[in-house]
This record gives structure tokens, sequence and C-alpha cells, in this order.
């Protein structure tokens, strides 16, 4: 039964607007592609890390900078290979078959506004195990010429583009598709009490709908925001990963210790989260945000191309890090891991046993509203600790590329009768050079934009936590006054 119907649709007579307003969004709508493309084409294995021209701004010529940076001859629109598009909408595809097709733990989500709880079935982790386990029989038959792994490098700029476009086709559909919610709706459709706010672009970006569903015969409901959260495109980052460490063998005929690491710090990270993948229904994400062009994105382009950058360099300009080196990025991967799993683990042990040994020894308050926060262990020390661990690791993943930039020269080979040279027989020399230290503005730009993305996500939840517990909030500030850092921020 829905308890107030009129509860699953929002008045939009008061909009609260997030990340600027409608103006800043649709700014962030036209920034985010850009910005991959930046990346993509100003640090390649065509002419550098940065790309010369940039090192050099009075040498720049729009002419010189296309060729530099390898854009194709026919434009954006050379991007769209219809090829790839059946790969990304077949790789799409066989995620789905595996969802519906596996089996998987059933799970009910928080209990909606309207009243009820949506069920889910959770296999993201078993159908990981199946595509990785091919992967690799592929690439023991077959090394690193294993056509996976081949067509990923080779296509690259376009499988950024057709994600690009699929992010922007699935925000579009589901926004339409919002406007056919209902009150007391069978389906326990309801909208998202920020994407409701009567402001097209901005109900776009945000998210109208809380938890779209489509119904496929023989096999149930899917939610497509929940199937999106931790698959494709968490997957297809680890996917991309071992593309780049294949490319580096196939190309140099080694792999370097800080490949191996990021991708291993990656792989953990991902396999980590799909194996909690239960977890995720007391996020934000999914208890809070619509889904709109903002989880679109992150989900099917930002998390798969941005995060993976690393390894992408680290594919055409090998780093060995050594003995000290290994030991130091794992002490921060470590430390990092220790904080974010220990007050992950405190936090959920505690609110679903109390008195669980391992956690009744905590100081507590208890609000109005019953519920009871934590004043002492990982949470005493700040409100948001395990967002400390998180950004730590993301140091871990970017450290390993040290002072980053290259540039590629040409070495053609000299021969005893002269004359002309086939072009398999040019080597590209990729040196440090004058673009030492610049490279990091790629490589280190996750880590940068991470820290901004959590201090949002922070005064995100801060406002959701004051809404929910009111003067109680207040009271828990001021017993656990720092937000991240303990003593500092």
């Amino acid at each position: 039964m829905v308890k107030d119907s009129r509860k699953a649709l929002v008045s939009t007579k008061e909009a609260h607007y997030e990340f600027g307003g409608p103006l800043s969004v649709f700014a962030m709508t036209v920034a985010l592609p850009l910005v991959c493309y930046a990346i993509t084409f100003f640090c390649n294995d065509v002419s550098g890390c940065p790309v010369p021209s940039l090192l050099h701004p009075s040498t720049l010529s729009w002419n010189q900078l296309k060729q530099e940076t390898g854009w194709p001859e026919g434009g954006l629109s050379s991007l769209i290979d219809l090829r790839v598009v059946g790969a990304v909408l077949g790789y799409y595809a066989l995620s789905l078959l595996m969802q519906v097709g596996l089996a998987g733990q059933e799970v009910e989500g928080v209990e909606l506004r309207s009243g009820g709880r949506l069920k889910y079935k959770f296999n993201a982790f078993n159908s990981a195990v199946v595509i990785l386990t091919a992967a690799l029989v592929g690439t023991i038959t077959q090394g690193a010429d294993f056509p996976v792994w081949t067509f990923i490098w080779d296509n690259y700029a376009s499988l950024l583009t057709v994600n690009i476009l699929l992010a922007y086709s699935l925000a579009t559909w589901v926004y339409i598709r919002s406007f056919s919610v209902k009150p007391g709706n069978r389906q326990q459709r309801e909208l998202a009490q920020g994407g409701s706010t009567g402001n097209l672009i901005y109900d776009w970006f945000i998210g109208r709908e809380l938890n779209p569903r489509i119904n496929i015969p023989l096999f149930g409901p899917l939610d497509i925001k929940v199937f999106l959260e931790l698959r494709p495109g968490m997957l297809g980052w680890i996917l991309l990963d071992l593309a780049f460490v294949a490319h580096q063998y196939k190309t140099h005929g080694y792999i370097t210790d800080s490949i191996i690491l990021i991708t291993l710090f990656q792989t953990i990270y991902v396999l980590d989260a799909l194996w909690n993948e239960p977890a995720i229904l007391t996020t934000m994400d999914i208890t809070t945000d619509g889904f709109g062009f903002m989880l679109a994105f992150g989900d099917c382009v930002w998390v798969p191309f941005i995060y993976s950058l690393q390894t992408r360099y680290l594919a055409v300009h090998p780093v060995q890090l050594g003995l000290l080196g290994t030991l130091g990025v794992l002490t921060v991967q470590g430390i990092g891991y220790y904080i974010f799993r220990g007050a992950n683990n405190e936090k959920n042990i505690f609110r679903t046993n109390p008195s669980d040994p391992r956690v009744s020894h905590l100081k507590s308050m208890t609000t109005s509203s019953g519920s009871r926060l934590l004043t002492s262990g990982w949470w005493g020390q700040a409100r948001h600790v395990n967002y400390l661990g998180d950004w730590i690791m993301a140091w871990a993943w970017c450290l390993p590329t040290g002072l980053a930039g290259y540039l590629i020269t040409q070495k053609i080979p000299e021969t005893f009768y002269g004359g002309t040279h086939p072009s398999e027989d040019i080597q590209k020399i990729v040196v440090p050079d004058d673009a030492k230290g610049w490279g990091m503005l790629f490589t280190y730009f996750y880590v940068l934009y991470f820290g901004i993305l959590l201090v949002h996500r922070e005064r995100r939840d801060e406002e959701k936590c004051r809404r929910k517990y009111g003067t109680d909030w207040e009271l828990y500030k001021q017993k656990v006054p720092s937000r991240i850092i303990p003593g500092v921020y």
C-alpha cells in the first residue's frame, strides 16, 4: 500500500538548486565531455604528454595541434565507428544478460517516501568473475594480441565518444519517461525531491525520476540506476586498465611495477565494491538522487575513462619504481585502505548490531528520531572520516606516474644502402625532455578532482543530515567538530 500517493510527486514551488543552478549544470554538460577529449588528445602516443605545442604556446597553430594530437582527418564524425557502436552496445547487452541470467542475492531497498520497498537482485561480482575469466583465457592463449585489448587501444577515442552519446541518450530518455509517473502507481515509481524543480535543464542533469525501471519479459523489473551504478562502467574501468597493461607489454616487451600496482589497487577497489554491492542501497546516489545526466555520464564515461588515465599514461611511458618506490606506494595505499575500510566496517557493524563486541564499547548519542550517531572510534575523529581514507588511496593511484610528462620523437634506422624505410622500421622514442612535470596535469588530475568531489559530497551529506536530525545534528557537530581531516578540516 502507498502511504500517501502525493508523496510520490514533489512540489516545485520552492526549487532548491545544487551545483550552482541551471546555468552551472548546463555549462557542466558541455564542459565534461570536452575535459575527457582534452585529456585523451593532449596526452597521447603520437607526440607527447602534453603535446609539444602546449609547452611552447608561441608556436601554437590549429594545424600543428591537430597533427600533434592525432585528430582524425574526418573530424568528430569519424569518431563514431559503427563497429565500436556495436561493440559498446554488445558489452552493455552482455552485462544486462548476466544481470538477469546469473544467480544473485535478492535484497530489499530502503523504505520509499511513498511507502514500501523495492526489490533488487545483485550479482555484479559474479558477472565480473565471468568476464574477467574469459579475458584471462583469451590473454593466456593470445597474449597481448588478444583482440579485446587491441580493440580497446586502437579505438579508444571512438569508445569514449560512443559512451558519451549513450550517456546523453539515457539521460534524455529517462527524463522524458519520468513524466509518466503518476500518484499511487503500483510500480512504486516516484520523483526525486531534488530533481523536480520544473527547470528542464536542471532536472535533466540531476535526474527527475528517483528509481527508473524497465520490465524485461520473463525476468521482471530492472532498475536502470542500480544496474549502471557498479556495472558496466566499474568493470569497464578494469578492462581498460588491463588493455593498457597489455599495450605496454606489446610495445616495450615488459610490464613495469608502477602499472602493476595501479591496476592491482584499482582492481581490488572495484571487486571490493562489487562484492559489497548491496551496500549501495543506503548511499545518496540511490536513496536521494534521481537518475539523470550527472549519474549517466559518471557511470558510463567518467569512471572508466578518467579513472584509468594513469595506466593509459604508463602504457606509453613506462616508469620503474624499484623496491623503495614500491614500498612507499604500498604504504600510502595501506594507510588509505585501513582508514577507509576500518571506518566503513565500524559504521556498518554498529548499524546492524550495536551490541556486537567490536563496537559495543563505542560512545554514541541518540537523536530525537531514535537514530544513534557514533561519537568515538573512527567516527569520533571526523564526521566523514571514510572520505579521508578514500582520498589517500587516490594518491597511491597517481604517485606511481612520478614527475610525469614525455615527448615522442622518431628514430629512423641507418642502412648501408640508404634510401627509404618502411614505416614499421621507424621507432618511436619516448623521453621526458621539456615535458617532465607537465604531464602531472593529467596523471594527477584524478587526485585533485576526487578531493573536490569528496568535499562537495561531504557538504551534501551535511545538508541532508541537518534536515533529517535538526538541532541534534548541531549538537553532534559540537561533539565531533572535524568534517574529514581530524583537527584540520
